[in-house]
């Protein structure tokens, strides 16, 4: 006679009858798979806000080469820029005071012009031939005077509301209303960034609106810097450094998160939220050592550091070179205060003075270390100003608002320089010649890094999303 086995003994029995990790996970995923349906699965990937080919799991691939949402990517075409540094003249510089003389409307000064209401207000600023180029320019930058032959200067530039908050959202954005991915964030995501230990788009003072990643995954957000050169470096960027775990121990704890991840991921779905959460403490650690050596002006000489000036905005300029000479893909510092609605004379002097020596500076700079070609600088404001007093009768008086005149200039990164391109009327009011939107901008600054504007796209809701909306022509006459 066979003896009976306790078949609850074996191995096999245990296997197929013990609860395990499998049993508890069963989602609408596997049950489509599980049913002979699993191509149903990849329209999940939309409606999670997901891109098929987004990369996940290990920094480094097989062969030591970075993958994941921030990998150094190719452009579309080949171009010599690779980062950009945007100076951001928030509040609105008046065009005929900086880059766009009118002496015509001096000659009107305190009389009233034809179309416009109130007294015209001539600037108070003498302009003159500079560079090679000859390109007139304001008495207010003697400095970036002598890096003209460098830059091209856009007079034609025009937006649609003169009203600081939605103009400065769409010069960020390139949308006037909806919440959309800012520009650091839309060449992050195209390019990913050179230095994988440091976030590819950073941003000094501003809106948080300025640097959001909106329906882009939450990894190609700017990460925003209190800089201050008189702080201590350890409190540039706060919650980096862990006092009381020793770096070894944060990197098991990290190691052991991202398992954990993975696993969610393969037996759930792969949630952007918390791959945007994971990529951030893994940046943090990376950034305990790379971010303080690169916010580190003291590294720098006495002749470079006076060179900037011994100022804020000089050391978040030098700052700025330091991150892009380090890898970092997008650069923006926010210059404040150019809303000279009184006073313009003595104010707009002061804000003048505060960017001109150490953006000519950083021009220079970047040209002697070779970089100047690489990286694009821009600097502008989300409108520019009337022609007229604003508050008429004011005994100092400053200029209101204007979006359908504005300029701005940008410098390097495949620029033609010594260009002046576009026109303004006689007065400086209105752009009427080569008239160049906000969307022309953003589609030449989309070129000049290497990408078709309409071409960048990200699949959001059903539609697929691109930095210039439906808009946008690329200005080539300033392209080199």
């Amino acid at each position: 006679m066979t003896p009976v086995t306790d078949h609850t003994k074996t191995d096999k029995f245990l296997r197929e009858h013990s609860i395990n990790a499998d049993h508890l996970i069963f989602t609408r995923r596997d049950f489509l798979m599980r049913t002979g349906m699993g191509m149903g699965a990849l329209s999940l990937a939309g409606m999670f806000g997901l891109n098929v080919g987004d990369a996940v799991g290990a920094p480094l691939g097989t062969a030591g080469i970075p993958t994941g949402p921030l990998a150094p990517k190719q452009p579309q075409f080949p171009v010599k820029a690779k980062a950009v540094i945007h100076l951001f003249a928030s509040g609105g510089p008046s065009q005929v005071d900086t880059w766009d003389p009118k002496p015509e409307l001096t000659k009107y000064t305190d009389k009233t012009i034809p179309g416009h209401d109130g007294l015209a207000f001539g600037s108070p600023f003498e302009f003159k031939k500079s560079g090679k180029s000859g390109v007139e320019t304001s008495s207010v930058f003697p400095e970036l005077s002598t890096v003209i032959d460098e830059m091209a200067v856009i007079r034609s530039l025009w937006t649609d509301i003169p009203a600081h908050e939605v103009a400065q959202r769409f010069m960020h954005t390139g949308s006037l209303q909806l919440p959309k991915p800012s520009m650091g964030s839309w060449l992050v995501y195209g390019l990913g960034t050179e230095n994988q230990n440091m976030p590819g788009f950073i941003t000094m003072g501003g809106s948080p609106e300025w640097r959001q990643a909106s329906f882009l995954p939450g990894v190609y957000q700017g990460c925003n810097v209190n800089y201050n050169s008189k702080m201590d470096l350890d409190e540039v960027i706060m919650n980096i450094k862990n006092q009381f775990t020793p770096m070894d121990r944060q990197r098991r704890e990290l190691d052991l998160v991202k398992q954990l991840n993975a696993l969610h991921a393969a037996k759930l779905q792969k949630d952007a939220q918390l791959e945007a959460r994971i990529e951030s403490f893994e940046m943090a650690f990376k950034m305990q050592t790379e971010a303080t050596d690169a916010f580190d002006i003291s590294k720098e000489s006495d002749a470079t550091r006076d060179a900037y000036g011994r100022t804020e905005v000089g050391a978040k300029l030098l700052v700025a070179r330091r991150l892009v000479e380090r890898g970092v893909r997008f650069v923006q510092i926010d210059l404040g205060s150019w809303d000279h609605h009184g006073n313009l004379a003595v104010v707009l002097k002061q804000k003048a003075g505060e960017i001109d020596g150490p953006a000519a500076a950083l021009i220079k700079d970047l040209k002697q270390k070779g970089l100047l070609d690489s990286t694009l600088v821009l600097w502008g404001g989300e409108f520019g100003r009337t022609v007229t007093r604003d508050r008429n009768g004011n005994a100092q008086p400053g200029r209101d608002h204007n979006g359908r005149a504005m300029v701005a200039w940008m410098a390097g990164g495949g620029v033609k320089g010594g260009t002046a391109y576009g026109a303004t009327d006689e007065f400086g009011s209105r752009a009427v010649e080569n008239k160049v939107h906000i969307h022309d901008l953003h589609a030449t600054i989309m070129q000049l890094m290497g990408f078709d504007h309409t071409k960048l796209t990200y699949r959001y809701n059903g539609r697929d999303f691109r930095f210039t909306d439906n808009f946008g022509n690329v200005v080539k006459d300033i392209i080199a």
